[in-house]
């Protein structure tokens, strides 16, 4: 018997437009031959079921099911396509995990630390994790430029800490810069995290839960055309992603090892993507995602197609892995 799967995509956040376009190929990409699939449509003023004639069912939260056509639909698992919240960082998790819904992507503590920058960060670096110099600010504290400045140095980072897509994120040369870098951060979160500039090859490392197994993609290295790896550099095409990264073999081993590491110190499944950059021939982390993009485009569905793995097999078998 066909199973049921729930795509859900949409979200709270800035990044819905993206999260819609990798819901949808998804669902384009998912076999409909094993699936009866659904697109569901999360967003702060309504759930809904969206048919194929772009018609609107709502979902009932009570159990996330759908009446539709004079008949009520449960499902038996949950494919997660929102990029930020409440799809990444731990909402929709829990949600599911009440109702005892299977679904794609890791559990809600997993979710909730990966998305707080500064803490995932922090809960690392005693494995030896290496990361950028940091200066955390919440929005009410006094903002010490000195002191700031002393501690990253310059040029520097100013980032949004719960955020994703490089929405909020600003690349400081002068500290005249700093306060308005900082004021564009707080419009995304009322916690920002400034880091030093890390001069490097920067590259993105997939790790998946493949047939039961970790397994680490092969290395996208990005090329920005722009001063970094920012929105239009990431979703309008203004970067090279080069895979497999232009990488040493030492360097290759390196990157792979930590990002395994990672994902097994974080207690992962489901996909996660974790960035890089070489800093004196060793690998610093940036951050992880655990909802990565999943366009055609998108690194993770990139490096996949390198090894092999179809869009068909990659979606299809992290529904396999919820479903165990």
């Amino acid at each position: 018997m066909k199973k049921n799967i729930a795509i859900i995509m949409g979200g709270y956040s800035s990044e819905y437009e993206i999260s819609l376009k990798s819901g949808n190929v998804v669902y384009e990409s998912l076999d409909s031959d094993k699936y009866n699939l659904f697109r569901i449509h999360i967003f702060k003023n309504k759930w809904v079921y969206v048919d194929d004639a772009e018609q609107e069912f709502p979902i009932d939260k009570n159990d996330f099911s759908i009446s539709a056509n004079g008949s009520k639909t449960t499902f038996d698992c949950v494919f997660n396509a929102i990029h930020g919240s409440p799809g990444e960082d731990g909402f929709m998790q829990a949600y599911f995990k009440l109702l005892n819904i299977p679904q794609t992507s890791c559990g809600m503590y997993q979710a909730a630390l990966t998305f707080n920058k500064r803490d995932c960060l922090s809960v690392l670096k005693p494995y030896g994790i290496k990361t950028a110099e940091s200066y955390y600010v919440n929005l009410g504290d006094n903002i010490n430029e000195d002191a700031i400045i002393k501690k990253v140095g310059l040029p520097c980072f100013v980032k949004a800490n719960k955020a994703g897509s490089s929405f909020g994120i600003t690349k400081v040369y002068k500290k005249e810069e700093l306060q308005n870098a900082i004021e564009v951060a707080f419009k995304e979160d009322d916690e920002i995290i400034i880091e030093s500039y890390l001069d490097g090859t920067e590259v993105s490392v997939g790790v998946i839960t493949y047939k039961g197994e970790v397994k680490v993609l092969p290395i996208t290295e990005i090329v920005s055309d722009n001063d970094f790896f920012d929105y239009k550099a990431k979703y309008l095409g203004e970067s090279q992603e080069i895979t497999p990264a232009r990488l040493t073999k030492e360097q290759e081993t390196k990157v792979n090892k930590v990002a395994k590491q990672v994902y097994e110190i974080l207690k992962m499944k489901g996909f996660s993507r974790s960035e890089y950059i070489f800093k004196d021939g060793e690998p610093h982390l940036l951050e992880v995602n655990t909802v990565p993009g999943f366009t055609k485009a998108s690194i993770l569905p990139q490096q996949a197609t390198a090894v092999g793995i179809s869009l068909q097999e990659l979606f299809g078998n992290a529904i396999e892995e919820a479903l165990k």
